[in-house]
């Protein structure tokens, strides 16, 4: 037992890094099927049934065999809760809000990370098995949650369309976006959106060949923005400290473990914050791309900063340069969160059609986690051999990242889901065009999608 107390404290801290990523990439084939076969909701539950099974599973371990079985099982059917939530949360958001709300979703990370970091903290020195056996058991807590909430969740209207289900789609627009009111102009011109849009994709694209990822110039565009969205949200420097903090933190000095921890946890609930409050709630008036250029630009110039003072910390050991860098952590994380954490997803979600929305998203994840594998296996050696001028090759990444950003990026605010395709295609397929979102929610809107100021206000349901 004492072997697998030792090696269940090793797990914890490897397999996130490791054997984790590798089996979500799987799972993402076979998620991806049924999420566009069988519905984003049924996607989900069966996340979240297998996670809490195989939490529990893990937890009660009684050996080595089947805590890593438990281990790589859970691992595989994350993807089940990862893939298809910012799909529906995009599928099923009011217009106006649909920004905002995806955007939130994945700043969740950070409430997560802090839980998972205290946690672990509390428990690790518990010396007893249930040193890991909470941790593990916790990992079922949040899918369990989830797997009660989700009955009570409607499924996707386009996903209702798309398998000819257009009434329950009607009923489901009409109580959660204009009041029960299965007539409402808001109503009528989301559907006719939906109807026109997947009528086109049934015609111009195929249901279920992953080729069709590539096979045109919009479609080739939109497959290298997931791609370079999941790869640099891994490799614009932030993971470097993210996983390796400590190691960071003893090329500097600050090699207590209390003050490590105090610095992890302010970190994490300052990312938080940011994420929130700079990027989720913003999202809509500054822009996706105005938000990814600022926060590039910021961890430009903070990782020089901070690459200019760990050269001078390596040759000093000023405590005053020390504390100057783990400043700059926070500058680089907070420019990072404004981003790149609410809008890995949220932008990746709506740069494709319905039809290639889930191919598209689980592009962007494998992209993200092979770009985590590079990274955990490449960064420990980079650090140990040279040091603080690594940094150095992430400051020539975000340089070239900026460019990218302002030449390939296009701003998706302001549109649905359906115009967006104009931004790409040159030609909406949706219905008659309707403007700005304000003349969405407000109700500017007669029955054929052209504004009508005698149209009143939309109520929120």
């Amino acid at each position: 037992m004492e072997r697998l107390l030792w090696t269940a404290r090793r797990c914890h801290a490897r397999c996130p890094q490791l054997c984790i990523p590798s089996r979500k990439v799987i799972a993402l084939f076979f998620v991806t099927y049924v999420c566009d076969r069988f519905g984003r909701k049924t996607a989900m539950m069966v996340g979240a049934l297998t996670c809490v099974a195989f939490a529990i599973m893990q937890a009660v371990s009684q050996n080595l065999e089947t805590f890593i079985a438990a281990r790589a099982i859970l691992g595989f059917f994350t993807s089940f809760l990862a893939q298809p939530s910012p799909i529906l949360i995009t599928e099923l958001a009011y217009p106006t809000h649909r920004g905002k709300l995806t955007a939130l979703y994945n700043t969740s990370f950070y409430l997560g990370g802090i839980i998972a970091a205290w946690c672990t903290y509390g428990t690790f020195k518990i010396d007893s098995t249930w040193s890991w056996r909470i941790p593990s058991l916790l990992q079922g807590a949040l899918p369990f949650i989830q797997l009660l909430a989700v009955y009570f969740l409607p499924e996707s209207p386009r996903w209702l369309v798309a398998h000819g289900r257009r009434e329950e789609a009607r009923k489901i627009l009409a109580t959660y976006h204009a009041g029960g009111d299965a007539n409402a102009p808001l109503v009528n011109f989301e559907m006719a959106e939906i109807e026109g849009a997947l009528t086109h994709e049934a015609d111009a694209m195929s249901q279920n060949s992953w080729l069709e990822l590539v096979r045109t110039p919009a479609n080739r565009k939109r497959t290298l923005i997931a791609v370079i969205v999941g790869w640099f949200a891994q490799w614009n420097g932030i993971n470097l400290v993210s996983y390796y903090l400590v190691l960071v933190l003893n090329t500097i000095g600050i090699t207590a473990a209390k003050e490590q921890t105090l610095i992890n946890g302010l970190l994490q609930i300052s990312n938080w914050l940011a994420a929130i409050f700079v990027g989720a709630m913003l999202v809509d008036r500054l822009g996706r791309r105005t938000l990814f250029l600022l926060s590039t630009c910021g961890m430009f110039v903070s990782y020089i900063i901070w690459t200019a003072l760990s050269a001078s910390f390596d040759s000093t050991r000023s405590p005053t340069t020390g504390k100057a860098i783990v400043g700059f952590v926070f500058i680089t994380f907070f420019f990072y969160a404004i981003a790149w954490a609410p809008l890995l997803q949220a932008y990746t979600v709506e740069i494709f059609p319905y039809t290639l929305r889930s191919r598209g998203v689980s592009v962007m994840y494998v992209s993200t986690f092979v770009g985590l594998v590079v990274g955990n296996q490449v960064n420990p050696i980079a650090m140990k051999n040279i040091g603080w001028k690594y940094y150095i090759v992430f400051c020539c990444i975000l340089a070239c990242l900026i460019v990218v950003i302002w030449f390939l990026f296009p701003e998706t605010k302001g549109h649905t889901l359906e115009e967006i395709q104009a931004i790409f295609e040159g030609t909406s397929h949706g219905a008659l065009h309707a403007g700005k979102l304000d003349d969405i929610e407000h109700g500017r809107l007669d029955q054929d999608g052209k504004k009508d100021k005698k149209v009143g206000q939309v109520e929120l349901a």
